[in-house]
């Protein structure tokens, strides 16, 4: 197929809309992870993105420069759905309604702590697909003191009924209070992990998001991150290759992700 003449390079018009640098986006044309109205993208490729359909891994990405991205310190007693059959608070009610958004990945009902809300669709398939492995940190209040064999278990796999968690990083930072790394994100699993090794959670908090950290958001406030915090993001879920397993291409649910928490 002739490419088109007319329009702006794929990779500017990507590199505009938040995706990734040009450099980044360069190597996902070459690696053939881009499409053009469903065909493979390549290099030198022009496009109109007022009529063109742009999908990353089959995710269709908002060719829009107006994304944006809210990082929302989450209260106890909110879900983080954009809506909920039962009328129970939602995260979406607690940030600006001028732009419609979507929560990255999901917390639990009594979870506190970190949560990103944006309407990128290709940043949020990045944070949320296993392949990428972007850490996700937590300070979980627990039930008794854990010992050595406690936390060897946390930090080298525990059994669930989905399968073995992968390994983590576990450290005490008080007798019941320990700092929990994971990159995974099955249902409800810190909570989970540490009631398998017989400590139950108390109170759970996510403090960080892969480089996205904030102490000073009180529960329920929200504001956007910087320019800096995005490029760090966009180095946070560079892909992995395919001879390390890169990410598998399915659609993107932005609504309804697995709760990792």
């Amino acid at each position: 197929m002739t490419e088109p003449h007319e329009g702006e390079r794929l990779q500017k018009v990507l590199a505009r809309a938040g995706v990734a640098s040009r450099r980044v986006i360069e190597d996902y044309i070459a690696d053939g992870r881009i499409t053009v109205n469903g065909e493979i993208a390549v290099l030198g490729r022009r496009i109109d993105p007022d009529h063109d359909t742009v999908a990353l891994d089959g995710s269709v990405v908002s060719l829009q420069s107006d994304a944006v991205y809210y990082l929302l310190h989450k209260p106890a007693g909110v879900v983080s759905t954009v809506s909920d059959p039962e009328g129970r608070p939602t995260v979406i009610e607690l940030v600006p309604d001028t732009v419609r958004v979507f929560p990255v990945g999901r917390l639990d009902f009594e979870t506190e702590g970190l949560l990103l809300l944006t309407n990128d669709g290709s940043l949020t398939h990045r944070l949320t697909h296993p392949s990428f492995g972007v850490d996700k940190e937590y300070l979980a209040h627990v039930e008794g003191e854990p010992g050595r064999a406690a936390l060897r278990t946390l930090r080298e796999g525990v059994p669930l009924d989905d399968g073995v968690t992968a390994p983590a990083r576990v450290s005490a930072v008080a007798p019941d209070l320990l700092k929990i790394v994971i990159h995974e994100g099955k249902n409800r699993q810190v909570r989970r992990m540490c009631e398998a090794v017989g400590h139950p959670v108390k109170r759970l908090v996510r403090t960080r998001i892969g480089p996205l950290v904030d102490r000073r958001l009180d529960p329920g406030e929200w504001r956007e991150l910087t320019r800096a915090e995005l490029l760090e993001l966009d180095r946070a879920v560079e892909p992995v290759t395919a001879a390390d397993g890169g990410p598998e291409t399915e659609p993107l649910d932005r609504s309804d992700g697995d709760i990792d928490a």
